[in-house]
């Protein structure tokens, strides 16, 4: 009897000590795997800063373009504006990535990745902001040139003065939309192998025949996007001036 007992007690613990273990290896794998999908989440929100850098202004310049007098250039802008909203972003980053390659004959390596994606992502990005931008524009009435006339200001100063901080204010829930659509398009970058935070919860899945990084990497999109929503109502309520 003594012997069970002792027996007993032993394999009791044995079960505790193996249970804590199994406790200990769960919670080490998910801080692992956490880390690894953080460090991914900063290159995806590298991706997001760059491409609003360069696509918001270029975006401006390809707007002025789309409403200039001059025919060709006006086409040529059109062009490129249906180009860009008619084709896939994963079919452009391949095409900025491998048309180097294949056109000119030039060497690419693993450094022109990162370039590649963010050359693709504010192009094609500028397309869109573009129209934003010329709606925002054609929208504003005529008597606010005329008025900015008789005060004695120039063309430039006009616009930017007077003209674009209105338009920003009605354009910007159409940006909004877009960068939170930016936030989710930066997943893409997998097509070209760049470690971001999807293709990161891809590799590790894979490996680990588990479903846990897609789950934790909705949770990351989701709270940089409530972020992003956050931010951009708040700029809305200070551009609400009249109210």
């Amino acid at each position: 009897m003594r012997r069970r007992d002792a027996l007993s007690r032993s394999t009791g613990k044995h079960r505790k000590e193996l249970r804590r273990g199994t406790r200990r290896y769960i919670i080490m794998k998910f801080s692992v795997m956490l880390e690894q999908l953080s460090s991914g989440m900063l290159k995806s929100m590298g991706i997001f800063a760059l491409t609003l850098i360069f696509s918001l202004p270029l975006g401006l310049l390809i707007a002025f373009g789309r409403m200039s007098k001059n025919t060709i250039l006006r086409t040529i802008t059109k062009v490129y504006i249906s180009v860009m909203r008619g084709t896939p972003l994963m079919l452009q980053l391949l095409v900025v990535y491998f048309g180097p390659y294949y056109l000119f004959g030039m060497k690419i390596g693993g450094g022109y990745r990162f370039t590649a994606i963010i050359i693709g992502f504010a192009l094609n990005y500028a397309a869109y902001f573009a129209e934003i931008y010329r709606s925002g524009i054609e929208s504003m009435p005529a008597g606010q040139y005329e008025a900015a006339q008789v005060l004695g200001y120039g063309r430039v100063q006009c616009f930017f003065r007077i003209i674009f901080p209105q338009v920003v204010k009605r354009i910007l829930p159409s940006v909004t939309n877009e960068v939170i659509t930016l936030v989710k398009d930066t997943s893409l970058s997998f097509s070209l192998a760049y470690a971001e935070m999807f293709t990161i919860a891809k590799q590790i899945a894979a490996s680990q025949t588990t479903f846990m990084p897609f789950v934790v990497a909705a949770v990351f999109y989701y709270v940089f996007n409530l972020v992003v929503a956050v931010v951009m109502e708040r700029i809305e309520k200070c551009l609400n001036y009249y109210q």
